[in-house]
C-alpha cells in the first residue's frame, strides 16, 4: 500500500501553482482559471464513470487519478482548503448517510 495521501498532492499542487515553470501543467491551469478547470473536473468524472461501467479497472484507476487532481486543483483555484472539505467529510461521517442527506437544505 502506498504512504502517498491527497494531503501529499495537494501540497505538490500548491507548489506548482505558485511556480512561474512555464512547463508546469498545473500552473497552465491556474492561468485559465476557474471555468477551464472546473471542465477540466468534468470531463475526467465522465471519463472515470465511463471507465466503471465498462468494468475496466486500470482505466478506472487513470481516471480516477485524474479526476482527483484537477479536483484538487479547483479547490486550490477556488480558495478553498482541502483541510475544509476534510473537516466537511469528517462532519457528514459522524452520522449516517440518510441521516446526512436529511440534514440538507432542499434545493
Amino acid at each position: 500500500m502506498t504512504e502517498f495521501t491527497l494531503t501529499d498532492l495537494d501540497r505538490i499542487i500548491g507548489a506548482r501553482a505558485a511556480s512561474d515553470d512555464a512547463m508546469s501543467y498545473t500552473r497552465k491551469l491556474m492561468d485559465k482559471g476557474v471555468p477551464k478547470i472546473a471542465q477540466k473536473v468534468g470531463e475526467e468524472a465522465v471519463e472515470a464513470a465511463i471507465a466503471a461501467v465498462k468494468g475496466d479497472r486500470s482505466e478506472l484507476t487513470g481516471e480516477a487519478a485524474d479526476l482527483l487532481y484537477h479536483l484538487l486543483v479547483l479547490l486550490r483555484a477556488s480558495d478553498i482548503a482541502l483541510e475544509d472539505v476534510m473537516a466537511e467529510l469528517s462532519r457528514r461521517t459522524a452520522q449516517t448517510g440518510l441521516e446526512e442527506k436529511a440534514s440538507r437544505p432542499a434545493g
